[in-house]
């Protein structure tokens, strides 16, 4: 088989993993917050919600470009055998700062809820507040349990089905991402 067919294999392998499919809500869910803010006015504490949102899409995208390309041992201090981990911190950081995004969005919602009435007529946040609440929620949710899976990987990383190393082995024997049982 040529090389770049079995790196294709690879980055494909990648793409369909639970911890794949993660990474990827995570980019969407944190792209759709952070284009519903910015595309409209927001004052006071939403500079939070952006600052979070913006901050922890730029480093998931990295995150996930770094284990796509299998480039995770590049990284000082936080590669090779402290990935798993480093991916978990990184998860439950973002998961416990979206907590409070989504209660800043909800409080922000709920303030505008005068407004979503039919008869109203002005111009009104309410319906960019609701969504942007949707999308923190889910962000916080799939942060939560990519965190949780993670250190579910990491405490069961002696009971993984590890294949024998070969070039599509995409690092398994490090707790990487691919195959294996879910918390052993």
């Amino acid at each position: 088989m040529p090389p770049q067919s079995q790196v294709r294999k690879s980055y494909q392998e990648f793409l369909k993993s639970f911890y794949g499919i993660l990474r990827i809500l995570q980019l969407l869910f944190g792209a759709g917050l952070w284009v519903t803010i910015a595309a409209n006015k927001y004052d006071g504490p939403i500079h939070f919600v952006l600052f979070v949102a913006v901050l922890f899409w730029l480093l998931t995208l990295a995150l996930f470009f770094l284990t796509l390309l299998d480039k995770q041992d590049l990284v000082p201090l936080v590669g090779g055998e402290r990935w798993l981990l480093s991916n978990a911190l990184h998860d439950l950081v973002a998961a416990l700062l979206y907590i409070p995004a989504v209660g800043i969005m909800i409080y922000k919602t709920e303030k505008y809820a005068y407004c979503n009435l039919e008869t109203y007529k002005h111009s009104c946040l309410y319906k960019v507040y609701l969504t942007a609440s949707v999308f923190a929620c889910l962000g916080a949710a799939v942060y939560l349990v990519s965190a949780i899976y993670c250190f579910c990987r990491k405490t069961g990383e002696g009971r993984l089905d590890v294949p024998k190393k070969g070039k599509n082995s995409h690092n398994l024997e490090r707790g990487g991402i691919g195959g294996g049982r879910l918390c052993g």
